[in-house]
């Protein structure tokens, strides 16, 4: 499949040869050794060690969705990275954001932009938002074999439902499960404490000013309890990405927006240090 240089400069006859509008489908058939769960890894003992993603949150409110990662990478009880991307676009109306094996999990975003785009050209129209989530889920389900030498890849999935008009959360297993939820959603290893705020704050009619807010103190909250996840670190101005999703698209926070959310965060923890408290009642 590769192209000749001494060639006539056509291409070769798998992209002329009319097949199925997934990139992955195609890979498969005609090169399958490029995907990712087609690799074979070298016979090894013990936990291979690979620097590692961590906390990943997400919220809706009325008119979109909300999702946002911290920046800090791990390799056992190393920080490997302290400004890693974890949040990426996936089109023009949902974002993936990836916990587990950062080398891994940026290749499947990367492959996951490829099949969607892939599709798009192929049937003149984007998949529907359920059509990509399962889409996902298949990719990570091909990973298995990685997983199981304990280089998992997790992501949290997110976008702007065209159809119904609202925000919408995937959350998925190692086994490409996946699960739709409802208001909020965590992953990575600080999720049971992100998740712990989300739930006490999250309220149906935030605005999206407030949604942006919650996420950045539910991370703020996983950093506190988890050693993995990183909190905002003002000192060298790395701010947790943050990224809105509605009707006009996918876009992200910029660094003086995400910073000053931030800052006014840790400004106010120096007089509540756990933060904002929820009405018993």
């Amino acid at each position: 499949m590769e192209a000749n240089p001494r060639s006539t400069g056509r291409l070769p006859a798998a992209f002329l040869t009319p097949g199925s509008s997934s990139f992955m489908d195609f890979l498969a058939e005609h090169q399958p050794e490029l995907l990712p769960g087609k690799r074979q890894l070298p016979p090894t003992q013990g936990v291979i060690a690979a620097p590692h993603g961590t906390t990943i949150v997400a919220t809706t409110f009325p008119g979109g969705v909300v999702l946002a990662g911290d920046r800090r990478a791990t390799m056992g009880n190393v920080i490997a990275q302290r400004d890693i991307e974890k949040v990426f676009p996936a089109d023009e109306y949902s974002a993936v954001g990836i916990a587990g094996t950062a080398g891994l999990a940026v290749e499947m975003v990367k492959l996951f932009q490829l099949e969607l785009e892939h599709f798009e050209k192929v049937e003149g129209a984007q998949l529907s938002l359920e059509g990509k989530a399962n889409r996902l889920s298949t990719m990570i389900r091909s990973n298995l074999g990685m997983a199981m030498q304990g280089l998992a890849v997790v992501p949290l999935f997110a976008g702007y439902d065209v159809d119904r008009d609202k925000g919408r959360i995937f959350s998925y297993d190692v086994t490409g499960g996946r699960s739709e939820e409802h208001g909020y959603a965590a992953t990575g290893s600080g999720s049971i404490f992100a998740r712990g705020a989300l739930k006490k704050l999250f309220r149906e009619d935030l605005t999206e000013e407030q949604a942006t807010t919650l996420v950045v103190q539910a991370l703020y909250d996983a950093a506190d309890d988890d050693s993995a996840t990183g909190g905002p670190d003002v000192a060298r101005r790395i701010y947790p990405v943050v990224t809105v999703i509605t009707e006009d698209g996918f876009r992200r926070l910029t660094e003086d927006e995400a910073g000053e959310i931030a800052r006014a965060i840790l400004q106010r923890r120096l007089e509540q240090p756990d933060g904002p408290k929820a009405a018993l009642l």
